[in-house]
């Protein structure tokens, strides 16, 4: 039969308008499960029943609602489920009730309202509808190691609801015990994960629990803390479980094994401290091998592939950086002079400065100024003799004034220096490696230790240190998750002056930048800048 949603009211009243007369159905049916499957471009809903039963639907407004009626049934206690919360093709939930004593009601919660189509076919009622999406199957099917027969006084009254959630291999359960005993208790996780799953000897003890919809393997390791228990899985995919005492002094006299793990990428010295902390105490070890690029590993049999595999995720391909840096340097020194020196002087006045006088007796020029301080001579005494050293541009006149010759001396100076130094280093590390790269020259400078003295009878030692100068780069970068590359960097200019006085040395003047930045894979970040004008004028 063919229903559709949007006509849910119209539905419901035919349905009640058109059902036979009939006399009260025996309760003689059940219902045992109900499941959620997905099919493809569909989602179907298995009710596995037992016995003579009629089946009622109608569906339901705000919210969409679709409900089954199973008449002449009873709900079995594996079929009593809490519905994970799971929306699979639609449906968002389904709850599930004994709705009087005869009669077992499913209730489907869904999205929107859809076309639908129930079947009835031996012991099970299918209903699908269209659905845009594939799900995981959910089940409210009890383990029937759950089921088994327990004294009177002591049965435990068990609610299990198996889900698989939408992340492939993770299921999720929901399970209520009431003083259950340890042995079933695993039993039923047995059951519920496919696992084997082996129970130490005298181990026992009751459960009272409550689980909500939660992986199975946490709940099931939550179970054993709270009996003092540990579970331990054995090569093969079996788990043990026992008491911690127990399964210690199994691992003391499980044999040992040694394998040789070859490493491709990191280095065999630092993964060897890496892995100390999960070998087993007392009687794992690990040696490096550098000359083969290898670790000896040795550990007991049950966890000697565990480690290997440890060992295998550390060793992964290191990505490798490219950095290039752009060091720019720019100096420019102006200077400019203006001076004018004259020298005022006859034949008994004059300053032997600027102008050397040559003395008619000898022929030889004066080695003094002369100056007599009385009459016209008083003018003589203003003299300049500074010099501009280096000049560009030298003039020189001579008059007459009076008794005196005046010579004058126009000395002019200009100057502009620049440097500009681009250098642009290049290099390629592996990700958390440090890098660095110089392109220069070393000198050597002369220092001398005057608390000892050396071959002579006072003469201090003097020894040779060779200083380094140029450009350099070096760099620490690392690559994140996301792909963008932290990086500790620095860049650094420097060079060589020799001092005007031969025994002062050297001077190095030296230009860097050290920062940490984060950018990403070809972006350029700059990282440092500086401007400094000095002026200096003097009259």
């Amino acid at each position: 039969m063919t229903r559709m949603l949007k006509f849910a009211l119209a539905a419901v009243a035919l349905a009640t308008v058109a059902a036979p007369a009939h006399a009260d159905p025996p309760v003689g049916g059940e219902v045992t499960s109900i499941s959620l499957v997905s099919s493809p471009g569909r989602a179907e809903i298995v009710i596995s029943v037992r016995g003579a039963i009629e089946v009622r639907d109608f569906v339901l407004y705000q919210p969409a609602r679709l409900v089954i009626d199973v008449v002449g049934a009873r709900l079995q206690p594996g079929a009593r489920s809490l519905y994970d919360g799971v929306n699979r093709g639609g449906v968002k939930n389904v709850r599930i009730s004994q709705f009087d004593q005869e009669t077992v009601r499913i209730v489907l919660e869904m999205d929107d309202l859809k076309e639908y189509r129930l079947e009835r076919t031996g012991d099970a009622i299918h209903v699908s509808f269209g659905s845009d999406r594939e799900f995981l199957t959910w089940s409210s099917a009890a383990p029937a190691d759950l089921e088994s027969p327990a004294p009177a006084s002591r049965r435990p009254e068990v609610v299990v609801a198996a889900a698989q959630d939408q992340e492939p291999q993770v299921r999720h359960i929901t399970v209520t015990w009431f003083e259950a005993t340890i042995g079933e208790v695993v039993a039923g996780f047995a059951a519920f994960s496919g696992r084997s799953i082996v129970l130490g000897r005298d181990i026992q003890g009751t459960v009272t629990a409550e689980i909500k919809n939660q992986p199975w393997d946490e709940a099931f390791n939550a179970i054993l803390a709270s009996q003092g228990l540990s579970a331990q899985e054995l090569p093969g995919g079996i788990i043990r479980v026992d008491s911690p005492a127990a399964l210690a002094a199994q691992d003391s006299l499980e044999p040992l094994e040694t394998s040789i793990v070859r490493v491709n990428y990191a280095r065999p010295t630092e993964l060897a401290n890496s892995i100390q902390g999960i070998l087993t105490k007392d009687r794992g070890s690990v040696v490096p091998d550098t000359g083969s690029s290898s670790l000896i590993v040795t550990d007991t049999r049950s966890r000697i592939g565990y480690i290997i595999d440890f060992i295998k995720s550390l060793d992964v391909r290191t990505p490798q950086v490219a950095i290039q840096a752009k060091i720019i340097f720019v100096d420019r020194s102006d200077l400019m002079e203006l001076g004018l020196q004259y020298d005022i002087g006859g034949d008994e006045v004059f300053f032997n400065d600027l102008v050397q006088r040559i003395n008619p007796a000898t022929g030889e020029p004066y080695d003094r100024n002369t100056v007599v301080l009385e009459g016209e001579s008083v003018a003589a005494v203003a003299n300049a003799s500074n010099f501009i050293a280096g000049s560009a541009l030298d003039v020189v006149w001579r008059t007459a004034l009076g008794g005196f010759q005046l010579t004058t001396f126009l000395t002019a100076l200009e100057r502009i220096e620049v440097a500009d130094v681009q250098a642009e280093p290049i290099i390629t590390t592996l990700d958390n490696r440090q890098a660095d790269i110089l392109v220069g020259e070393e000198t050597p400078i002369r220092v001398l230790d005057a608390g000892s003295t050396g071959a002579g009878a006072d003469q201090p030692r003097a020894t040779v240190q060779m200083k380094q100068t140029g450009i350099r780069l070096t760099v620490t970068p690392h690559v994140t998750n996301n792909r963008q590359i932290i990086m500790r960097i620095r860049a650094e200019r420097s060079a060589v002056q020799p001092l005007a006085a031969a025994d002062l040395g050297f001077n190095f003047p030296t230009q860097y930048a050290e920062s940490q930045v984060l950018v990403n894979d070809g972006e350029t970040a700059v990282i440092g800048g500086l401007t400094i004008t000095d002026r200096k004028s003097v009259v």
